[in-house]
C-alpha cells in the first residue's frame, strides 16, 4: 500500500522533504504557514497543501486523490457509484459515507460528497489513505436506490440501464455462479444496511438476466440475453468501427470477366489453394494439383488434403459460391454448411457445429461459445446496411474472423463468405497470395487488437485490385504470371528482402 502523505507527524526541517500533496492539521499548522510564505509550498483548497509549485492544482489532486480525501475524511467508506467506477464521476463528484462529516468538500476538479449511512461493515476492504471500499455486493445495493439529481450533476447512484450492462458483463465474464453469489452476498447484507427494498429490485434483474423472473430490462446488452441472444459488445463496438469507416472509404467496383468453366476452375484452385496456404496448410503446387484435379490424396496428410479439396469445391461451385445471406437464420446456416464441407476430413473439429470451447489465436480470445450466434446476430444488422458488395464483402470477412464460430477453419470459411459477397453481384473475388499472406493477418491484428480498421480495408482492396488484373488462363499459364507477381513467395523471406506483391499488367478487358 502506498505510504501515507496525509499530514507529517512534524514539520520536515528543510523544503524538499515536503511531501507533493497532504493535508495539514495542528501539529503542523504553524510549519505548513511558514513553508506558504517561504514559497516552499502552496495552498490548493482548505487544508490541503502542495510542494509542486509547477503543475496544474487539478494534476496534483487527481495524483494523490485517495491520499486527500482519506486525509480530510479520515473514517470515510467509498460508497455509491464511485464504488463501483472506481474513480470520479464525470462531472468530478466523488461519494462517501462518513459518521463525522456530512457536507461536500470542494477540490480542484473534484468534489468529494459525504452522507450519513452505515458504517464500514467487515466485508468492506481497507483502501488507500486509512478509506474503506464497499463490497461488491454492497455496492450493488446501494446503487440499486433511488436518488435525486440536480440538473448538470452527476446522480449519487447509477441508474438502471447501467446496472443492467454491469449485471451482464459479470454474467459473461464469471458465468451464472457470479451472480448467484453477488445475490447470496447482498441477501445477507440487506438487512445490516436496511437495503430490503432494493434487495428486491436486484433480485428481479439478476432474475430476469438468468431467465428465472420476469423484468423489464432496458440495456441493449441485457434485453439481448433476456430474448436468448446474449452477444459481445466488445466485439460489437470493432464492428461498428469497421462499418463506419467502410461507408466512407472509396471503394472501386471490379466486375468479373466472363470465364469457361476450365477458366473458372484454374481461379478456384488458386483461390483455395492460398486460402489453405494462409491457414499453414501448405502443399507444393504440384501437389496441390494432383489433390484438385486427380482426386490425389497424400497418405501422410489426408485431412489436409480434404481442407483444400472442400476449400476448392466450394469456390468452383456456381451456386454455392454466389449464395449470401437475406436474414441472421440464413448467414448461419450458410456458416455451418460451407464449415462442414471444408472441414469433412477432420471429424474431430465437429465440422458445421459452433465451438463449445473458447479459442485464441495470437494473442486474440475470440467471442465466448455462447455469445457466438447472438454476436453474429449482431454483426448481421451492420452489414446488412452497407451499400456496396466490396463493402459488404470486407465485412462479412471481418465478422466470421473475429466471431470465430468454428473450433478450427474460421479463416478458410470466412474468406469463402468474403467471396460469395462479390461473386452474387458480379464482381471479381479476392485472391490473398502467399507473399500477401503477413500483410493480411498484420491487418486483421490491428483491428481486432487496435479498433483501427484503416489498414484492413486497404490490404483487402488493394488484394481485389490485384486479382481483378489478373489474366486467368490455364493452370501454367496464370501460375506463370502469379510467380513474376511474386505471389508465391514465403512472406517471412519477402519481407527480409524487401520483396512485395507487385500488380501483374493490366488485364485486357478490364
Amino acid at each position: 500500500m502506498p505510504k501515507k502523505l496525509q499530514s507529517p507527524k512534524q514539520a520536515p526541517k528543510h523544503a524538499k522533504a515536503w511531501p507533493e500533496a497532504f493535508v495539514s492539521d495542528a501539529s503542523i499548522a504553524v510549519a505548513v504557514s511558514r513553508a506558504v510564505d517561504k514559497g516552499q509550498l502552496r495552498k490548493l483548497a482548505p487544508r490541503v497543501y502542495t510542494s509542486n509549485l509547477t503543475d496544474a492544482p487539478e494534476t496534483i489532486i487527481r495524483r494523490n486523490l485517495w491520499l486527500i480525501v482519506g486525509g480530510l475524511v479520515p473514517d470515510g467508506l467509498i460508497a455509491d457509484r464511485t464504488a463501483l467506477e472506481n474513480g470520479p464521476a464525470s462531472d468530478g463528484s466523488l461519494f462517501l459515507v462518513s459518521a463525522d462529516r456530512f457536507r461536500d468538500i470542494a477540490l480542484p476538479g473534484i468534489t468529494v460528497k459525504v452522507r450519513q449511512g452505515t458504517p464500514p461493515l467487515e466485508s468492506d476492504r481497507p483502501f488507500i489513505g486509512g478509506l474503506r471500499l464497499s463490497s461488491t455486493a454492497r455496492a450493488y445495493l446501494d446503487n440499486m436506490a433511488l436518488t435525486k439529481t440536480r440538473q448538470g450533476q452527476a446522480s449519487r447512484t447509477l441508474d438502471k440501464t447501467e446496472m443492467e450492462q454491469r449485471l451482464e458483463t459479470a454474467l459473461r465474464l464469471g458465468g451464472v455462479e457470479a451472480l448467484n453469489r453477488l445475490r447470496d452476498e447482498a441477501r445477507l447484507l440487506a438487512p445490516l444496511l436496511g437495503r430490503e427494498t432494493e434487495m428486491g429490485k436486484l433480485d428481479t434483474l439478476i432474475g430476469g438476466l438468468l431467465g428465472t423472473r420476469e423484468a423489464i430490462l432496458s440495456s441493449p446488452t441485457a434485453r439481448a440475453r433476456q430474448a436468448g441472444f446474449p452477444y459481445d459488445p466488445a466485439r460489437l463496438s470493432l464492428f461498428e468501427a469497421l462499418h463506419q469507416a467502410l461507408r466512407t472509404w472509396p471503394l472501386l467496383p471490379r466486375p468479373a470477366p466472363p470465364r469457361t468453366p476450365s477458366q473458372s476452375a484454374v481461379f478456384a484452385f488458386f483461390e483455395a489453394y492460398f486460402s489453405n496456404f494462409i491457414e499453414g496448410t501448405e502443399f507444393a503446387i504440384e501437389e496441390a494439383m494432383g489433390i484438385v484435379f486427380e482426386g490425389r490424396i497424400p497418405e501422410a496428410r489426408p485431412a489436409d488434403a480434404h481442407d483444400v479439396l472442400g476449400t476448392y469445391r466450394l469456390a468452383v461451385d456456381a451456386t454455392d459460391s454466389r449464395k449470401i445471406p437475406e436474414t441472421p437464420e440464413v448467414l448461419l446456416e450458410i456458416l455451418r454448411h460451407r464449415h462442414a464441407s471444408i472441414m469433412a476430413g477432420r471429424p474431430e473439429t465437429e465440422p458445421g457445429q459452433f465451438k463449445r470451447i473458447s479459442n485464441r489465436a495470437s494473442g486474440v480470445v475470440f467471442v465466448a461459445p455462447e455469445l457466438v450466434t447472438g454476436t453474429l446476430h449482431q454483426g448481421f444488422a451492420l452489414y446488412q446496411s452497407l451499400e456496396t458488395p466490396l463493402q459488404r464483402a470486407i465485412f462479412m470477412m471481418f465478422l466470421v474472423a473475429e466471431v470465430h464460430p468454428f473450433t478450427d477453419g474460421n479463416g478458410r470459411t470466412a474468406r469463402l463468405m468474403m467471396n460469395a459477397e462479390l461473386s452474387a453481384a458480379g464482381e471479381e473475388r479476392i485472391i490473398i497470395p502467399t507473399v500477401y499472406r503477413n500483410n493480411y493477418l498484420a491487418a486483421l491484428s490491428v483491428l481486432s487488437n487496435h479498433a483501427h480498421p484503416e489498414p484492413l480495408i486497404r490490404t483487402l482492396d488493394f488484394a481485389h485490385k490485384w486479382t481483378a488484373m489478373l489474366q486467368i488462363d490455364d493452370l501454367e499459364k496464370t501460375r506463370s504470371t502469379m510467380t513474376i507477381c511474386n505471389a508465391f513467395m514465403n512472406p517471412n523471406r519477402a519481407d527480409e528482402m524487401g520483396v512485395r506483391l507487385i500488380l501483374p499488367s493490366r488485364r485486357a478487358d478490364y
